[in-house]
């Protein structure tokens, strides 16, 4: 008995100590400079909480089948960072999302089928709103993840779905999930809790679908973050289920943390959380956008002339964007940072916060190409120093420098702040062709007078701007 209860406070312990480690890694991945420190906290956490789950009590004989579910499972997630592109990051995490709402779903269903011990009277209400709301949140996160991965790796479209009063039927769905979840919790028992178990789980996955297929895709890295926030709350859900302290605590960070960020790049696009939450951003017809008058015609320059302005710089900004991904071209852009230190030419780079197809993914690509630091800045940091820089190159980017998110109220990205990059002298756009960015929208940015467009594979175009070495 002694040997049990000094079992139990060591997992508590181990509990203690992984929790900390996943609060110092939230901290460590806020900065660039730390997030490789913070990336280890997370392991580390990670496999302390794996030795206090092989030590806990629920555990007790089945070890061996522990065991080669850890290796099955590590086995796959090793396979999938091998072979998953920095480019395809943003589906795998909206994919990894849902296996978290589905992981959530099925515990709840085998904690309602296979209850670990009896509850009586107020505990056992209790208890069934925690599992009633914990396969809730998992199959909304579940079905809106699988939505938010299709989208993203381009197998559905990105336009949002426009249903006849969709918001009413997000509310008539919510209503009958708060409907049949009292029918639920008032069952007397089990066999009669079937029925409206069932309904819900069907309700919230319809749910799930309407509620990310009506976001338009140029909120993307918001969805990313608000279904991170959701599985985090779906696994918080669990730990109440299981009475599990350390995922109640680990799920509310992730939760609340991806509820943060949400608000943050919310604030960042100027639009309203509860209107991207509830698909009221990006529900614009495209049509009127992309509908073009006549802007008068780009000029296109060639290597040579873009060799030519880059010489003739004292300081450029690079304008990263998701064809940089698409291209893998941040590692040439380093090696062409190297050359122009040499020749005394400032270089900067200037992040979007929504650049890219998730929250971070242009900061990710550059730390992956080992760009120092320092020269990396966020957009408000340069936006109003713009006329002291001779040249910027926006590569594979479109949304992010769109004029008309300032210069038109009827765009669907009116009043969502952009890198005003043709403020400096000139501006060079590397694009394959001239088509829209992801929220379909025209970019008077190409058509003004200062601007340059370089068409082409963007890697390929800076491999030939290496010839400045020579």
């Amino acid at each position: 008995m002694n040997l049990e209860i000094l079992n139990m406070e060591v997992v508590r312990a181990l509990y203690i100590v992984s929790a900390v480690l996943f609060i110092l890694t939230l901290g460590g991945l806020s900065n660039q400079e730390t997030s490789r420190k913070g990336n280890l906290y997370g392991i580390s956490a990670m496999l302390i909480a794996v030795i206090a789950t092989f030590l806990g009590p629920q555990v007790s004989s089945n070890y061996g089948l522990l065991i080669i579910l850890i290796l099955l499972g590590g086995s796959i997630g090793l396979v999938l960072s091998k072979r998953v592109q920095m480019t395809e990051m943003p589906e795998l995490v909206a994919i990894l999302h849902s296996l978290v709402g589905m992981a959530a779903v099925l515990v709840g269903l085998v904690n309602f089928i296979n209850p670990t011990q009896d509850y009586i009277g107020v505990e056992k209400t209790i208890h069934s709103i925690e599992i009633y709301i914990g396969i809730f949140i998992g199959m909304v996160t579940f079905s809106g993840s699988v939505i938010a991965f299709g989208k993203l790796s381009g197998k559905l479209s990105g336009n949002p779905l426009m249903l006849p009063a969709k918001h009413y039927l997000n509310l008539i769905m919510v209503l009958a999930i708060i409907y049949f979840g009292h029918g639920f919790v008032s069952s007397a028992n089990i066999e009669s809790a079937y029925l409206p178990l069932a309904i819900m789980l069907t309700i919230s996955f319809f749910f799930g679908i309407h509620l990310v297929a009506s976001i338009g895709g140029a909120d993307m890295p918001v969805v990313v973050s608000m279904l991170n926030s959701y599985s985090g709350w779906a696994a918080s859900a669990t730990g109440f289920m299981l009475s599990n302290d350390l995922l109640i605590v680990v799920g509310a960070l992730v939760g609340s943390s991806g509820a943060i960020l949400s608000y943050i790049m919310c604030r960042a696009m100027n639009r309203s959380f509860i209107s991207v939450i509830a698909g009221g951003f990006g529900t614009e017809s495209t049509t009127v956008a992309t509908a073009n008058t006549d802007q008068g015609e780009v000029q296109a320059i060639d290597i040579d002339e873009f060799k030519n302005m880059i010489t003739s710089s004292k300081k450029i900004a690079i304008i990263p964007g998701y064809g940089m991904a698409v291209a893998q071209a941040q590692f040439v852009v380093n090696e062409i940072i190297n050359i122009l230190k040499t020749k005394d030419i400032e270089v900067i780079f200037v992040i979007h916060p929504v650049a890219g197809r998730m929250p971070g993914h242009m900061n990710v690509l550059l730390a992956e190409a080992q760009i120092p630091y320092d020269i990396v800045y966020e957009m408000e940091e340069v936006n109003d120093d713009f006329d002291n820089i001779d040249l910027s190159i926006v590569i594979g980017a479109n949304d992010i420098v769109n004029p008309s998110a300032l210069e038109d109220p009827n765009s669907p990205i009116a009043g969502m702040p952009v890198i005003e990059c043709w403020r400096g002298t000139y501006t060079v756009v590397m694009k394959r062709g001239m088509s829209t960015g992801y929220a379909g929208v025209e970019n008077p940015l190409f058509f003004k007078d200062n601007t340059r467009m370089l068409f082409g594979d963007a890697k390929e175009s800076l491999s030939q701007v290496l010839t400045l070495n020579n």
